[in-house]
């Protein structure tokens, strides 16, 4: 019997390629790890999700010491030091990339700071960031390369034309900031520009914003926005874009073909990403790629060359730093010859906007456009006496719920705190829970949890808070 390890090299140290090299490495396989970066943390920690998050920590403070006004409590108007809150933001990241290398050394995994090519099926051509190459031969390799922001490729280059990773850079807070693109990523950004002060107009070219998560809670949401931003515009294009003395000239066109402009000191584009798999040698292996830039892959990861994966964003959608791991740890456990495929049924989402934005599973749209037989139960946080006592009732709890078997298909949150509170949802929908599980777990009191016991209680026509005549 062959005891020599596996030599495995994963291409990109983000939430998946750091997943799967550490899991790799505690299962005895001897593994190399690339990236640009010095320590592992890929553009989620380094460029996204984490100093995101970070910024729209201080967004909801400011927010929230302005609305506290409400309940008779005052504070003077805030001071904001651009540069001690990037510092803060930059010190977040550092701490967690520090984290993320020290566990690499720990596990003695070969780093190598730089990009790669492959060759063949087998082996590598590595750049090190001081521009020296060297060849690199593996038995098994896991790509993770990511994705980056799409462009718009009309627009004209100017500095004050951002993309989402020069936005969390925070050189300045413009006066007036047009975000173009009404997905999750614009409107957290938008959210933290809100706050820090700039006058945000968004402008989406569909009719509505967050395409793809069901209307009742995006509309919470929606609402909100309206409420905060300057200008929320929906089936409305960006036609050009000039740079003028104070800024950014725009010219828009409306849904009914009426043309308009407007100026600003900066715009956001946030119109999506895209993979990241151009320029790294897939070509001279056996794995294909699709038209749209994705890897194709099987329940195990594979592509069609059987010594190659591909995980998170270049594997397809959805682009999610969780989907991405848990996609790292299945390949590494497909190599190492376990019975494993990525087959989740529940991935979940989450909005980080004011109120946050979540769901899991089967959305109400999707049950409807499979044809499915659902029963939809809601419980609107205007009934929940923790969201009266945090002054925020905008919010809702639903399920989607299989008629016939009662089983929990979906969830979806929206309101504070939604992203925390949506795993009970994941954890339902995979284990097969049905609604009496959720309704017979004791929840406590008083708590925002307990909107999903007394959704489910509502499913019954039973909820203490919410009357529905009873299902017979």
């Amino acid at each position: 019997m062959d005891n020599t390890p596996i030599k495995l090299v994963v291409i990109g140290a983000g939430p998946g390629g750091y997943a799967a090299a550490f899991l790799a490495a505690d299962m005895g396989m001897q593994v190399t790890l690339i990236d640009k970066e010095e320590n592992p943390g890929g553009v989620c920690v380094y460029r996204g999700c984490i100093p995101s998050k970070a910024l729209l920590h201080a967004a909801k403070v400011l927010n929230e010491a302005h609305e506290i006004e409400n309940i008779g409590i005052t504070f003077s108007k805030p001071n904001i030091d651009l540069n001690k809150l990037r510092a803060w933001k930059n010190s977040v990241v550092t701490r967690l990339t520090s984290g993320t290398g020290q566990l690499r050394k720990q596990r003695k995994i070969t780093n190598i700071q730089g990009t790669a090519k492959f060759l063949n099926s087998t082996s590598l051509e590595v750049t090190t960031v001081d521009g020296k190459t060297q060849t690199v031969t593996f038995d098994k390799a896991i790509v993770a390369t990511g994705s980056r922001p799409a462009t718009i490729p009309t627009l004209p280059k100017s500095k004050n034309i951002l993309d989402s990773t020069a936005a969390l850079d925070l050189e300045n807070v413009p006066e007036k900031l047009l975000t173009i693109g009404g997905g999750y990523i614009g409107l957290e950004l938008s959210t933290v520009y809100d706050a820090l002060g700039s006058k945000v107009t968004v402008v989406e070219m569909m009719p509505q914003l967050l395409t793809g998560a069901d209307r009742d809670l995006a509309n919470i949401l929606i609402k909100r926005i309206e409420s905060k931003f300057s200008k929320v515009m929906t089936s409305t294009k960006v036609l050009k874009v000039e740079e003028i003395s104070s800024g950014l000239k725009v010219t828009f066109e409306d849904g009914e073909g009426k043309q308009f402009t407007d100026e600003f000191g900066k715009i956001l584009v946030s119109i999506g990403r895209r993979p990241n798999t151009e320029n790294i040698g897939l070509e001279n292996t056996k794995a294909k790629v699709t038209e749209r830039g994705f890897v194709k892959v099987n329940a195990q990861l594979k592509t069609d060359d059987d010594n190659i994966y591909a995980i998170g964003d270049i594997a397809g959608n959805p682009m999610l730093a969780h989907k991405a791991s848990h996609e790292g740890r299945t390949a590494v456990e497909a190599i190492a010859g376990h019975k494993v495929a990525f087959e989740p049924q529940a991935i979940p989402a989450v909005v980080f906007t004011d109120p946050e934005v979540a769901w899991c599973g089967l959305t109400e749209l999707e049950a409807k456009d499979k044809g499915l037989e659902v029963q939809v139960v809601k419980f609107p946080w205007g009934a929940s006496g923790r969201a009266i006592t945090l002054e925020r009732v905008d919010g809702l709890t639903k399920l989607i719920i299989d008629t016939k078997t009662e089983r929990i298909l979906g969830m979806g949150i929206v309101g504070v705190g939604a992203g925390e509170l949506i795993s009970e949802g994941v954890l339902a929908v995979e284990m097969g829970a049905v609604v009496s599980d959720i309704k017979l777990s004791i929840h406590p009191h008083p708590t925002i949890s307990e909107t999903v016991m007394e959704s489910a209680e509502n499913f019954f026509g039973t909820a203490t808070h919410f009357y529905r005549p009873r299902k017979s």
